[in-house]
């Protein structure tokens, strides 16, 4: 068992119930969930809003990683790579997503509601949170550099 860790979950109005349905399977993991909303359906709820929330609640140490669904995943992806600190990446199979948190350092796994089933998320969700960054040299050296070019780009220098 990896050590707890606090997850943010957040959905728009398509990853709604997929979100409430995975946030006690996170608790149930050991983890201590944070919800950045929505709190109840909405169908005008729009991803850029809730992926913001996600991404500031991981960027300001409130949370270690996020959970973050829309229907495709690919929105809500575009919004919280938008936010300096924050890999982001729309994960459909289990490989991707512990692979991206070992040599990228991923801090938010995304679905598309649409996508995956329950059960699938559940899966992918497991897979995120149990895998941690390897610290291998080539990962570090290449993280490094995803970071200068997000700094270049954030301080409007680019």
């Amino acid at each position: 068992m990896k050590v707890p860790m606090r997850v943010v979950i957040a959905s728009d109005h398509a990853g709604f119930e997929l979100k409430e349905t995975l946030r006690p399977y996170i608790e149930r993991l050991g983890h201590e969930v944070l919800d950045a909303g929505p709190v109840s359906f909405q169908p005008g709820d729009d991803y850029p809003d809730f992926a913001e929330a996600l991404g500031m609640a991981v960027k300001n140490h409130q949370a270690d990683r996020g959970v973050l669904m829309c229907g495709s995943g690919v929105g809500a992806s575009v919004v919280a790579n938008k936010i300096t600190g924050i890999r982001a990446a729309v994960c459909h199979d289990t490989y991707s997503a512990h692979q991206g948190v070992e040599h990228d350092d991923m801090n938010v796994l995304v679905m598309g509601a649409r996508v995956v089933g329950v059960e699938l998320a559940r899966e992918l969700i497991r897979s995120f949170l149990l895998a941690s960054f390897s610290g291998e040299e080539r990962h570090v050296r290449r993280l490094a550099k995803v970071r200068a070019i997000e700094a270049r780009f954030s301080s409007g220098a680019a």
